[in-house]
């Protein structure tokens, strides 16, 4: 009697649950390798807010996931002057923010000056919208952007980077600047809840206009969309198996790829994909702090990328399913020169290099000295990442070094630590990545010295005159044919100033997903086109 009541009680139990899944309508369960710092769209920096703000948020334009073609968006329509100098967008009637209230062109223009608010300090995205002069409200559903000079991403900065925000929400800086934990769009799911450190919960909203344009037919599918923040890759496919994820993205873990997707689970449950999509691909590297004392002199910048055996991690990590970088940008980019090849891994070459710049071990402790500022100083630094899955790499790098004398202390801290690190500059050496950008490289936010600023996105202060001047000629040159030579010569001069070790970049997408995810094929052209999902 007590095994029956307690089967009873499972059996009740289940189909409550089933009950509470049906009632809630289609979900899908995504994951954020971690925690968003806030959700604030104007302050927010981190990769894991603008995956959730995506979704929250729409532009201007959209693009067709296949052939880049511009589609209507909050603007029904736009112009572009014969000079290139003019974009006039006619905004769309009918939309309608989150809480109800209309979009205007007021919002709009809003959308625009909020970049340059001292308050907000966005910084980090003010380097692309200076271009442009304050935009222009022409009539109540017309409104005009000029463009102070030429620049190949102009139409990309306006019609699909800045986000459309309410001015009756955030137009007041003191109160916007408090709204880390709540979003309002105009997009097509809401912000249902936030509750720290487990989820966050987006609802499909029922007023998106964007459901009656014909381009959108099929797209945003699921009556839920829910985010976990899980760390750990192999609880990751774990929650995949169970249920508890749909979908995971596997591109930077090609090991689990290899090792981890099979099994009798994987042969009814669950399918892995491997596919190319041209898109700008990821890198991950390690920057150094160029204000550091120790990281001033480029032959210590460059004798540390030579001790670092990259060709041995892209084999032992990655499967050489990413490839050893040689530059600021992913190996096979049209931007990237063909012909610059990755600095080599050379161990003898390195200490070579230390001893020209004046290192050695005085004391014959094991660890490299020299006298700086009249002070003897060890060639001992931390490298600071934020990674768990990623320590067995750093651990090889610091036992390479160590037997050179680079006495290197790697420390793990939780992300939102590491992004104030950042913004405070506060660091020696960082273990980072980038995601893959525009599809037409700007090296500006990245590389530009006035990107140096707090909040900007030249973390390890890098500053280099004739890099400045070329970022802003190459920013000028339309025909992208035109711009490639000049872009060549930008990725040669940083790659030669080593300000980061370019480590690896990813070259195909990896991912898997649960059977009852349906997808109209594995991969768009442009994306992989999630949008288009839905649940069987």
């Amino acid at each position: 009697m007590r095994l029956l009541s307690i089967l009873l009680l499972i059996l009740i139990s289940c189909t409550s649950k089933n009950d509470a899944a049906k009632m809630q309508g289609k979900i899908i369960y995504l994951n954020l390798n971690a925690e968003p710092t806030n959700l604030n769209p104007i302050t927010s920096t981190d990769v894991y807010a603008t995956s959730v703000q995506s979704y929250l948020l729409d532009r201007l334009m959209d693009r067709d996931p296949d052939t880049l073609e511009w589609q209507p968006g909050i603007a029904e329509s736009f112009e572009v002057s014969e000079d290139g100098l003019t974009y006039t967008f006619k905004i769309r009637e009918g939309v309608k923010f989150h809480d109800g209230q209309p979009l205007t062109v007021e919002d709009v223009k809003f959308s625009f000056d909020v970049h340059f608010m001292e308050e907000y300090a966005a910084v980090h995205s003010r380097s692309y919208f200076e271009k442009f002069e304050s935009p222009t409200i022409l009539d109540e559903r017309t409104i005009q952007f000029t463009a102070k000079e030429k620049y190949h991403q102009n139409l990309e900065v306006i019609a699909s980077m800045m986000q459309i925000l309410p001015k009756h929400v955030y137009g007041d800086p003191k109160e916007g600047r408090k709204l880390t934990k709540k979003v309002v769009g105009e997009g097509p799911y809401k912000l249902k809840e936030w509750e720290k450190g487990k989820r966050i919960i987006l609802e499909k909203n029922p007023d998106w206009y964007g459901a009656s344009l014909a381009h959108n037919e099929g797209k945003h599918n699921f009556d839920r969309i829910i985010f976990r923040f899980v760390k750990e890759k192999n609880t990751a496919i774990e929650m995949l198996k169970k249920g508890r994820l749909d979908y995971i993205d596997m591109s930077n873990d090609p090991e689990a790829y290899m090792k981890k997707t099979s099994g009798p689970v994987w042969e009814s449950e669950l399918e892995k994909h491997k596919v190319d999509i041209l898109t700008p691909k990821p890198y991950i590297y390690i920057g150094m702090n160029l204000k550091h004392p120790i990281f001033k002199d480029l032959k210590v910048r460059k004798a540390f990328a030579m001790l670092v055996n990259r060709e041995l991690i892209a084999e032992k990590f990655y499967y050489n399913m990413w490839e050893v970088m040689s530059g600021p940008t992913y190996r096979h980019s049209e931007y990237a020169d063909p012909d610059l090849e990755p600095i080599p891994y050379d161990p003898e070459g390195a200490l070579k290099l230390l001893k020209q710049a004046g290192w050695s071990d005085s004391d014959k402790d094991g660890v490299l000295d020299k006298m700086i500022d009249g002070k003897k100083t060890p060639l001992r630094f931390q490298l600071t990442t934020g990674s768990k899955e990623r320590m067995p790499i750093y651990a090889m790098i610091k036992e390479d070094a160590k037997k050179k004398g680079v006495d290197i202390d790697i420390k793990l801290i939780e992300w939102n630590s590491l992004v104030q690190l950042l913004n405070e500059r506060n660091f020696e050496t960082v273990a980072l990545g980038w995601g893959g950008g525009m599809l037409n490289w700007d090296p500006k936010q990245i590389w530009h010295s006035s990107s140096m600023a707090d909040g900007g996105s030249n973390y390890v202060s890098y500053s280099n005159k004739e890099v400045d001047a070329l970022i802003d000629k190459a920013k000028g040159i339309l025909d992208k044919e035109k711009r490639k030579p000049v872009l060549h010569e930008i990725y040669r001069k940083i790659a030669a100033d080593v300000p980061y070790i370019f480590m690896l970049n990813q070259k195909s997408t990896l991912y898997a997903n649960r059977k009852h995810i349906k997808m109209p094929k594995p991969a768009f052209k442009y994306s992989l086109g999630m949008e288009y999902w839905t649940v069987e």
